[in-house]
C-alpha cells in the first residue's frame, strides 16, 4: 500500500520554504530599492512630465482583456469596420512617462529585465504603485497611452499604421473565459464580435506567410479556496489566439517602422534546419499523422488538437523547431546597418516586442523608436544608448525567469507525488527515443504527460511500451521534494 501523501498544510509549507530557497538560487529580484519604489511613487503622483503632449481618445471605447487575476494591464483595443476592410485600435501603457532614464527605477528594470512569476505571485519589473495602479490600463480611470491605428484591408493585410502619445480610458476589464463565452453564445457586443473576425484574418494570414502557430499542453500550477496546490493542463481558448494575433499586429507594425527609422530592436528566430523538418516529417508519420508532403508546416500544425495523445506528442516534438529566439539591436554605433534576414521564422515576418512594457524592458524602447519616427524626429539618445546592450539583458531575464518557472513547476510536481510511492497513473507519451546504449537494446527514454495530477516527467523502460503517441500506465517510484525529481517507471 503506498505511504499517504503529504497533508495539505504540510503539502503548502513544503512549497512555500521550497519556493523561497529557489528565488534565492536564482537570485530571483523580489524587493525594491528604496530609492527606486521613491521614484516610482513620485512618477505615480506626478503623471507625465508634459500632460499636453498627448491627444485626448478618451472616446476609444477600448477594453482589455486578461487572466482574471491580472492587474498589470498592458494593452487595451477597440476594433472596428472601416468600408470593406478594418481598424485596430491598440493602446499600450506609456511606461516611459513614468520611468527617468538613468534614473534609479530604469536601473533596477534592467537589472530584472522581465517580471517573473511563480505559483506564489509575481515579481515585477517595475513595483505595483505603477505596474498594478498608475500606469497599468485598468477601467474608468484615464490613462497615458502610446495608442497604435492600424488600418487592414478585407484580408487583414496591413495598409496604414499611426502611433502617438494619447489620453486613454478602458469601458471594462475582460478575461478570456468570459468573452469566449459571449461569443460561444452570440451574446458578445459589436465590437467584440469583430475579435474572431479580425483575429482569424491575421492568423491566416500568418500561416499564408509560412508561419505557424502551436498548441502544446501547458501545466499551470494553481491553489484551490481552500490553499491546496493543483497542478492542471491549460488549454488555450479562441479568444486567447485572437487576442495574440493583435499583439502581433502590433508587433509587426513597429518592426516596419524601426526599419523605416533605421534603427530598432526585434525579436528574431532563424528558421527550421531542413533535418529538423525532414525528422518532424518521420515522427507525423510514426504517429499516423497524415501529413501531405505540399502542406505546409504551419498549415498542418493548424489542424492539431493538443487533447488528443498523437496531436499532443506531435505539438511537443515540433517546439524544437522554435528554440533559439533573441533579439536584435540596430541603429547604433556598433551595428549600424538594418539587419537583413532578421524575422521572426515562426511569426514569418519582422517583428518587434513593443506590447507588454510593464512586464517587459525591451517593449519600452522598441515604442520610443515607432513613435520618433512617425513624429518626425531623432530617436532618443537614451533609447540608442541602451540597444545594443538590450540583447544580453533580455537573454539573461529570459533564461532565468524560464528556471524558475520550471523548477518552480517541478517542486509542485514533487509535493504532489510525495508519499505516493507505489500509485500507478495514466499518462501519455510525447516524446520517445530508443536506448543506444550496448546492453539496453529494447528499451526506450521517453517523456509522458501524467493525467492526473498533470505531472511531465522523463522516464526509461520498454521501448515497445514507450511508443510515441500512445497511452501508458506509470507507477510512481518515490518524489524528492528537497530535489525538485519525480521518478517513474512503466507499470
Amino acid at each position: 500500500m503506498a505511504r499517504r501523501a503529504l497533508r495539505a498544510g504540510a503539502a503548502r509549507d513544503a512549497v512555500a520554504v521550497g519556493l523561497e530557497r529557489l528565488r534565492t538560487e536564482l537570485e530571483i529580484p523580489t524587493d525594491f530599492p528604496a530609492e527606486a519604489l521613491t521614484e516610482a511613487r513620485r512618477a505615480a503622483e506626478r503623471g507625465p512630465a508634459d500632460p499636453k503632449a498627448y491627444a485626448d481618445r478618451s472616446d476609444l471605447e477600448l477594453v482589455t482583456l486578461d487572466p482574471p487575476s491580472s492587474q498589470d494591464l498592458d494593452q487595451a483595443f477597440h476594433l472596428a469596420r472601416s468600408g470593406s476592410g478594418y481598424v485596430v485600435h491598440y493602446a499600450i501603457a506609456d511606461v516611459a512617462a513614468f520611468v527617468r532614464p538613468g534614473g534609479a527605477l530604469d536601473v533596477e528594470t534592467h537589472r530584472r529585465g522581465l517580471t517573473t512569476y511563480g505559483p506564489d505571485g509575481r515579481y515585477g519589473l517595475h513595483p505595483p504603485e505603477l505596474s498594478e495602479g498608475a500606469a497599468s490600463l485598468l477601467p474608468d480611470v484615464e490613462r497615458p497611452a502610446v495608442l497604435w491605428r492600424l488600418a487592414l484591408d478585407g484580408d487583414g493585410a496591413l495598409t496604414d499604421v499611426d502611433v502617438r502619445r494619447s489620453w486613454v480610458r478602458s469601458r471594462a476589464k475582460l478575461s478570456y473565459a468570459q468573452v469566449q463565452a459571449d461569443l460561444d453564445a452570440s451574446t458578445a457586443p459589436e465590437m467584440l464580435q469583430l475579435l474572431p473576425v479580425v483575429g482569424q484574418l491575421r492568423a491566416d494570414a500568418q500561416i499564408e506567410r509560412g508561419g505557424a502557430t502551436l498548441d502544446v499542453p501547458d501545466q499551470e500550477v494553481a491553489r484551490t479556496d481552500a490553499g491546496a496546490w493543483t497542478l492542471t493542463y491549460r488549454a488555450g481558448l479562441p479568444s486567447d489566439e485572437y487576442n495574440a494575433q493583435l499583439s502581433l499586429l502590433t508587433g509587426i507594425a513597429a518592426a516596419r517602422l524601426h526599419r523605416e527609422a533605421g534603427a530598432g530592436i526585434w525579436r528574431t528566430l532563424a528558421p527550421a534546419r531542413d533535418g529538423d523538418v525532414v525528422r518532424l516529417r518521420h515522427v507525423a508519420r510514426a504517429l499516423g499523422l497524415d501529413w501531405p508532403r505540399r502542406v505546409s508546416y504551419g498549415m498542418f500544425a493548424a489542424g492539431l488538437d493538443a487533447s488528443r495523445p498523437a496531436h499532443a506528442a506531435f505539438a511537443t516534438e515540433a517546439t524544437r523547431l522554435f528554440r533559439g529566439a533573441g533579439y536584435t539591436a540596430f541603429g547604433t554605433s556598433a551595428n549600424p546597418g538594418v539587419p537583413t534576414g532578421a524575422a521572426h521564422s515562426a511569426i514569418a515576418a519582422e517583428y518587434a516586442h513593443t506590447t507588454a512594457p510593464l512586464r517587459r524592458l525591451v517593449d519600452r524602447y522598441a515604442g520610443e523608436v515607432a513613435l520618433a519616427h512617425l513624429a518626425g524626429t531623432p530617436v532618443p539618445e537614451w533609447v540608442l544608448a541602451a540597444l545594443d546592450d538590450l540583447p544580453a539583458t533580455m537573454a539573461a531575464a529570459n533564461q532565468r525567469a524560464n528556471a524558475y518557472e520550471k523548477a518552480s513547476v517541478d517542486l509542485v510536481e514533487a509535493v504532489l507525488l510525495s508519499g505516493r510511492e507505489g500509485e500507478v497513473l495514466d499518462a501519455v507519451v510525447v516524446e520517445s527515443t530508443p536506448s543506444r546504449e550496448e546492453g539496453r537494446e529494447g528499451e526506450a527514454r521517453a517523456t509522458v504527460l501524467v493525467d492526473e495530477p498533470a505531472v511531465r516527467s522523463r522516464i526509461a523502460g520498454p521501448a515497445d511500451a514507450l511508443v510515441l503517441g500512445t497511452r501508458v500506465r506509470v507507477r510512481v517510484v518515490g518524489a524528492d521534494v528537497e530535489r525538485r525529481t519525480v521518478a517513474l517507471e512503466v507499470a
